[in-house]
């Protein structure tokens, strides 16, 4: 297979900057609901970047849990990208929808969740998911997957016997915007990008070259 021959021109829709909303979020629910209508396969998902221990840049899929004044997410604080975040308060989300052939960057600081958000959370997932956070120190090393059945079902039991609580090293975490770039793929790879860029309380919009 010649990978470097792989690719695909792009020419659904276009983007300007009379096309979209002056504030980034409002902007951004337009795109989701879109992508949503679209059927996008795990259209909630995204790439989390940070900073990692060591600093090089570290990356995962998590999903989108909430978005209101910030983007929400959820998991272990003890895992490695919840190390990373207590050493190093900011990170990056990376959004690609290819059935509509578009792309959302988002940089900003991070900060937890209340836990009142979090209980709601925890408690709103089904019982199998509550479980699998008491059940996994998430990053670490384990022996084998054994490890994980035995923990589990002493973690089932445990809980049949009283009600469940959500783990202490367990929560959400919001990212606050400081700039959110729009990606509209288009022919010849003359891509449409729109960035918003926060200058103390306002948003500046501005295009950039592809």
């Amino acid at each position: 297979m010649n990978i470097s021959a792989i690719r695909k021109d792009y020419s659904i829709k276009s983007l300007d900057i009379s096309d979209v909303k002056l504030d980034p979020i409002a902007q951004f629910n337009a795109w989701f609901d879109e992508a949503i209508n679209a059927e996008v396969l795990e259209v909630n998902a995204m790439t989390v970047s940070t900073l990692g221990l060591d600093g090089t840049p570290n990356a995962r899929i998590l999903l989108l849990k909430g978005i209101d004044t910030g983007f929400v997410f959820f998991t272990n604080y003890k895992s490695e990208k919840g190390q990373e975040l207590e050493m190093n308060k900011t990170a990056a989300l990376t959004f690609f929808w290819p059935e509509l052939e578009r792309q959302v960057r988002v940089r900003g600081k991070v900060e937890k969740v209340f836990e009142e958000e979090s209980d709601a959370y925890f408690f709103s997932r089904p019982t199998g998911s509550q479980i699998g956070a008491w059940v996994s120190p998430q990053s670490q090393e384990i022996a084998s997957r054994d490890y994980l059945s035995i923990k589990q079902i002493a973690v089932e039991k445990e809980f049949a016997e009283k009600d469940m609580v959500r783990p202490p090293h367990w929560g959400g975490y919001r990212l606050m915007a400081s700039t959110i770039e729009f990606w509209q793929g288009r022919p010849s790879r003359l891509h449409d990008r729109i960035r918003y860029e926060l200058q103390g309380d306002s948003w500046v919009i501005a295009r950039l070259a592809p």
